[in-house]
């Protein structure tokens, strides 16, 4: 045995015995006669002792070590008495006096300091990830997702729940995001795709009767990155038979509620409130809102809909509208230039500007000039607009712009008043998606989530001639406005499902070619089923009140996909491409 216990184990139960241990040196001080040198490992840090008794080849070992070597040193713990305690350490009280110490291995002085807290630009860090995550704040988050796997794994197991590996190399499905493509050397012209989720797999593994199917499962998206996304992802993955939305969204809901227990050790309140996506839209202007304050949106179409003031009324009869939100109090929070960032902040939404009044002292108004007295006060009668306020409206001619514009300006205003404490946990349930959403791009319908999902059932007969007007049964459960994870009920019937990929344009030769043998196995009796996918990575993130998912991930990409460390992707050998048959175009 190498040790007796990990560094940070031991407590003064332990004083007097004698103990092993091994990690790498955090600092080394000489103090002439003493030599102190901290040892570190993923549980912490102990103090390893040596004085004028310690045997003089230990003493000199000891003396020319630096930091990041790694040893192993055995000895008796003891007590450090009283004047030397460190009480910012888990065992400040005691050290390690040393008799016996090897150097494992030595090292170079590293490109910068582990430490607790760094200001080393990320870059760095990111070329050197394994000496990034010898650091104790990484170290935590990577132990945090562990204990996360395995209670995800003991509840479903618990409630019945299968572990099934699908696979990885899969034949290529786009719809939504791009694949990535994976050439065949032994079917050349031919290629694999990574899976961008279980989906087909989960639901065959329905048809084949295995009624309760879990996975945590890799996946990858060849799509742009942010804060929140990278090309390769872990998600916790489930799929239920013989169930509707209300047991699928039970079951997670237990599961939420156990893991915040059991790891956080706080208690979530169950169940869950539910929003349907109109109202989430109408209130928040988004499909995952941010509950932990408030700044709701006020429509204000029905008010100035017979107004002259064209940049307001042109919106309204162009088939948008004017919508605003009220920042109670925040009149003496934001100056002129600042409502100025704002305005240039919801340009990156696409809107054209922001109109904007403020009651401090007196009233100011970029847009009160243009209006008549009584739409001015129709419009702070509606928003309950009043002394030390701030109000932000938005019109367009696209209601897409107004939501996303105030959606994401509610956001940043709560931020820089520092409303989004993420000690603060708000779950809520999104239910009642739009099937389909029109794509610009194909100029056709596609589906919001994919074209499984399955749309309630008073809105079947909508699907060809209206699909705008057809609701889907899908959910998203939301944690402070950022989406955890979504399902939905999926289309177990082959006439419905040849009715939405109708509906989605989609030919006959295509349907084949994509789910032909999907749509091959639903002739042999398919149950009524559900599911829904979880972010593992952006749910520890989220639980570790961090902003971007790379920190809870050991190996993360950077924003152009790519990964500092090891330089990929990479060039590969011309014979490799000529084995595969591939020409760089």
């Amino acid at each position: 045995m190498y040790r007796t216990k990990y560094c940070a184990e031991f407590n003064e139960s332990d004083i007097g015995t004698r103990a092993k241990v091994c990690g790498w040196v955090q600092k080394q001080r000489d103090l002439g006669t003493l030599i102190f040198v901290d040892l570190r490992d993923r549980t912490g840090i102990i103090q390893l002792a040596f004085d004028d008794k310690t045997d003089k080849e230990i003493f000199d070992i000891a003396f020319g070590v630096r930091a990041e070597y790694v040893l192993c040193a055995e000895g008796v713990i003891r007590s450090r008495g009283e004047g030397a305690i460190n009480p910012n350490m888990k065992t400040g009280m005691l050290e390690l006096y040393v008799d016996k110490l090897e150097v494992l291995s030595v090292a170079q002085t590293p490109p910068f300091e582990i430490k607790e807290e760094t200001d080393v630009k990320e870059e760095l860090r990111l070329k050197y990830r394994y000496l990034d995550l010898r650091r104790a704040p990484l170290q935590r988050n990577i132990l945090m997702r562990s204990r996360v796997a395995r209670h995800t794994r003991e509840y479903f197991e618990d409630n019945g729940f299968i572990e099934i590996e699908t696979p990885v190399l899969i034949k290529s499905t786009p719809e939504g995001a791009r694949d990535y493509l994976v050439p065949s050397r032994v079917h050349p012209g031919s290629f694999y795709a990574l899976p961008q989720s279980p989906q087909l797999y989960k639901q065959l593994l329905m048809l084949s009767g295995f009624d309760r199917y879990i996975q945590i499962a890799k996946c990858f998206r060849d799509e742009d990155l942010r804060a929140d996304r990278q090309p390769e992802f872990t998600q916790i993955d489930l799929e239920m038979s013989f169930v509707d939305e209300n047991d699928i969204m039970t079951m997670v809901e237990g599961f939420i509620a156990s893991l915040f227990d059991k790891v956080m050790g706080m208690k979530v309140e169950l169940p869950l409130r539910r929003m349907t996506w109109d109202e989430a839209m109408n209130r928040y202007g988004s499909d995952k809102p941010d509950l932990r304050f408030g700044f709701e949106i006020c429509d204000l179409s029905d008010v100035l809909k017979n107004t002259e003031f064209k940049v307001f009324g042109g919106a309204i009869a162009e088939g948008g509208s004017v919508r605003a939100i009220n920042i109670k109090g925040g009149a003496d929070k934001f100056s002129r230039k600042e409502i100025d960032k704002l305005t240039d902040f919801v340009k990156t939404y696409r809107a054209k500007g922001l109109a904007w009044s403020k009651w401090a002292d007196e009233v100011s108004s970029s847009f009160a000039k243009f209006l008549t007295e009584e739409e001015t006060n129709a419009i702070y009668a509606k928003t309950e607009f009043e002394k030390g306020d701030l109000l932000l409206v938005v019109a367009d001619s696209k209601n897409k712009v107004v939501f996303d514009s105030l959606g994401a300006l509610r956001c940043e205003v709560a931020e820089k008043l520092g409303l989004r404490d993420k000690n603060v946990f708000n779950f809520l349930w999104i239910t009642d998606f739009p099937m389909f959403e029109y794509s610009e791009e194909d100029d056709r319908w596609v589906a919001m989530h994919h074209p499984f999902t399955a749309p309630r059932e008073e809105d079947i007969q909508y699907l060809k001639s209206a699909p705008d007007k057809v609701y889907a049964r899908a959910y998203d459960i939301v944690l402070n406005g950022t989406e955890l994870g979504g399902g939905s009920v999926r289309i177990h019937r082959q006439d419905l499902q040849a009715k939405v990929f109708d509906a989605l344009g989609l030919s006959p030769e295509e349907i084949e070619v994509k789910f032909g043998f999907l749509l091959e196995a639903f002739k042999y009796g398919a149950p009524p089923h559900a599911g829904l996918a979880f972010g593992l990575d952006r749910l520890v993130s989220l639980m570790l009140g961090l902003d971007a998912i790379r920190d809870v991930i050991a190996f993360p990409k950077v924003q152009n996909a790519s990964e500092l460390m090891t330089q990929c992707p990479s060039e590969v050998p011309e014979k490799s491409l000529d084995e595969l048959g591939i020409c760089i175009k």
